[in-house]
């Protein structure tokens, strides 16, 4: 069974950082395309943004030019730097792998 454990959420002002982090385990992550994905309350969860095995990033237009979606593999770790964080931002981000999902993390964005 894969293990996801998201870390790094928190309340933040609007223009303010946050980085999650996601450690995997149970997999081997060299090889597998990771992605954070988001849920407000009272809406469905969408992609932010994933990276694959070999670096390629894709991202969603909202957070274009503000997050950066990264790994280390030497960790097994997958992070996301949020900058410029906006009050829509507000969601639990979720790690992604496969079929497989972590427990969420609050992001919280104050105005």
């Amino acid at each position: 069974q894969v293990e996801l454990v998201e870390s790094g959420g928190g309340l933040v002002q609007a223009g303010g950082s946050l980085r999650l982090s996601c450690e995997v385990s149970r997999i081997i992550f060299r090889f597998v395309t990771m992605a954070w994905y988001r849920q407000a309350p009272g809406k469905q969860r969408d992609l932010v943004a994933s990276i694959s095995s070999i670096g390629a990033t894709n991202y969603a237009d909202s957070v274009k030019g503000r997050f950066t979606i990264s790994r280390d593999n030497t960790k097994n770790t997958v992070y996301l730097q949020m900058n410029s964080l906006k009050p829509e931002d507000t969601a639990v981000y979720y790690c992604n792998v496969s079929s497989c999902w972590g427990q969420g993390t609050q992001v919280t964005v104050s105005s």
